[in-house]
Parts: structure tokens; sequence; C-alpha cells
């Protein structure tokens, strides 16, 4: 399929650039995947979708203070966007991002200041890097106290204060940390609102995919089935599987929170009728024509044109469909991307 099948105009200017005052008070398009019928709701109403013995399924990764700013020796300003630990034998080594990656070379340290520092070990190619910490508390201080908030580019400003807290879903788990991006379809969920959902009678399941840059990463072959996703970690823990199949033995919904939930679901195995619990890497590319096997419910927020995100929520709703739905999202101002209003296709 031709990758400008899934393009659309954007005006900038609904390019979220900060979050809505109170979590809840986004808006909500609803898409009907049956009828193709669309509404126009508040994000504070999505509880009323949900019936007793249904599921709702989170992603509880956290965002850590992946973007570093350094100085070289020489005085050049260097960013290392920490991505992952490859080895959690050596928590000190980390793969990154680093800019400018052609002016730096391997054994250069980066600057934070007089005492602390990290080592540029080996040039990975495409500005993707191995460095190093002096030690693992090393890196737990640096991440600390000079880490930023990895904002995505398309939000056109300095991270603030503000922006730990609510670049952050409600149920980000800090045994969970690893995540250079957020995953935003749950950044619209209060601690009242996961109450009052449990309270109703459905189970909240908390999976893990720690998102990483690739999320962002933009589809560049003329033809979408050409295109890979990179692999995260992600965890569906034995206890999380077992409750969903008792829910799907009862007839009950799933609902996946976010295309990262949805890739962990989609990623399971299922044996003799049974979703089997899993933990490791997982590189499912969701396009049209796959066959959603646990997901009933997707709520989602809005994606940049042709990305493997809208290509996801295509396959899951019809192209056309999808296309329409952002249209009439345009038409009626709501706010795109990371920070902006939220989609529920039934």
């Amino acid at each position: 399929m031709d990758v400008k099948l899934f393009d659309y105009h954007l005006p900038k200017e609904l390019i979220a650039q900060f979050p809505a005052g109170k979590r809840n008070q986004s808006r909500l398009l609803t898409l009907d995947r049956e009828t193709g019928q669309l509404r126009h709701r508040k994000f504070r109403i999505f509880p009323e979708y949900l019936r007793r013995g249904d599921a709702l399924v989170v992603n509880n990764t956290r965002v850590f203070k992946a973007r570093l700013l350094g100085k070289r020796i020489t005085g050049g300003s260097v960013e290392v966007f920490l991505t992952r630990r490859p080895d959690d034998l050596q928590p000190e080594i980390w793969e990154a991002m680093v800019r400018p990656s052609r002016r730096v070379k391997e054994g250069e340290k980066v600057y934070f200041d007089d005492r602390n520092s990290l080592e540029l070990l080996e040039d990975l190619n495409n500005g993707r890097w191995q460095v190093g910490f002096s030690s693992r508390t090393a890196c737990e201080r640096i991440i600390a106290g000079f880490g930023h908030v990895p904002l995505p580019q398309y939000i056109g400003r300095a991270d603030q204060p503000s922006d730990i807290r609510r670049y952050q879903t409600v149920f980000a788990d800090k045994a969970k940390t690893g995540a250079v991006a957020a995953p935003t379809a749950g950044f619209h969920f209060t601690k009242s609102m996961l109450r009052k959902i449990e309270e109703a009678g459905v189970d909240i399941l908390q999976v893990t995919l720690h998102v990483g840059p690739g999320t962002f990463k933009p589809i560049q072959a003329d033809d979408v089935n050409l295109h890979t996703v990179d692999a995260e970690w992600a965890e569906l823990p034995p206890e999380v599987a077992r409750r969903l199949n008792r829910v799907r033995s009862r007839g009950g919904a799933i609902f996946g929170v976010g295309t990262t939930s949805v890739r962990t679901l989609e990623s399971a195995t299922i044996s003799h009728g049974e979703i089997q619990p899993f933990a490791g890497m997982v590189d499912l590319y969701i396009k049209p024509g796959h066959r959603f096997r646990l997901v009933d419910h997707m709520v989602t927020n809005f994606h940049l044109p042709k990305s493997s995100l809208l290509v996801l929520v295509s396959a899951f709703a019809g192209r056309e469909k999808i296309l329409e739905a952002y249209n009439e999202a345009v038409s009626e101002q709501y706010r795109f991307y990371s920070y902006g209003d939220a989609m529920l296709i039934l």
C-alpha cells in the first residue's frame, strides 16, 4: 500500500503544546467501526462505554528523564538521548542517540558539571552510540539531576517542571521505569475515574511496553509493507493473562488503552484458546490485513500522518473511516498528538 494513502493535512496550530487543564477534560471522538458513526464527547464520560465483566488494559511503563544536555571538553554542546540498556548485568552501559554525532569521537567524555560525566564508548552508526557512566549510582544521579523530560520534537518548547507529572500516566509504575516516550492515550485517565471503573465491575489490567524512540520513526518506504518497527521490551504477566482469559470466557470485551497496549496484547501467543503470558522484545508491525485476536475496542490519541501508528489504527477501523474521522477532528479543532485529545474506536 502506498504510504501516501495514510496522509492527511494538519494545521500546525492543532498540535497540542500543553496538556489539557485536567486530564479528563480532553475531548473524545468516538468512531463506531460497524456503522462509521462519529460522536463528539468529553473524555470524562468514557466509563459509560464499559460494562461489568469487561477488561481495560493499560500500559504501566514509566518515562524517565532520558534527554541529557552536556558539553564537550572544547565547550561545544552535546545532546545524549538515552534509549535503552542493552544488558541488565551492566546497568551503567546504555545505547543512546547523540547529537551532533559527526563531531564527537569514541573515548570522548560529555560533561554535565565538574563532577558528572559520561563516556562515548562506541559509534553504532546513524547517530546511535554506546555510552557509559562510571557506575550505576552515577548514572542514576546524572539522570535525576541533569535529565530532561523527553518531550517529542513536535512540542516546540523546553520541558517544564509540570511535564514531570503530566508527561506520565497516573498508573505509571516506578518499578516499570524504562520508556523514553509516554503511552499517551493513558494521559486522559484520572485516579478517581479508574476507581469508578473498577467499582463498576471492570478489570483494570496492567501490561508493560517500554516505548522507545522508534515510536516516532517515520515510514520512509513508499510501500507501508516494506516498513519495519523497532523492537521494544514488553511484558504480559501470568496473572494478567489469567484474568484476560476469564474475561474472554465470560463474553466480556477487551479495551486496549493506546497502541502500545494493543501491540502487547496482539503479540501474545494463544495456545489451545488460552492467552499465554510472556516477557521479551516485540516488533509486531500491525498494518491492514492484521487479524485482531484480543482487542475489541481501542482508546487512542491522534497520530502523525504517514506513521506506523496511523497505519495501526487504520488496520483496526479501516483506512477510509480513520481518515474521515481525522478530517472531522481537524474541522472541529481537536488537539492532536501526545498532549492532544482522545479517540475511542468501538
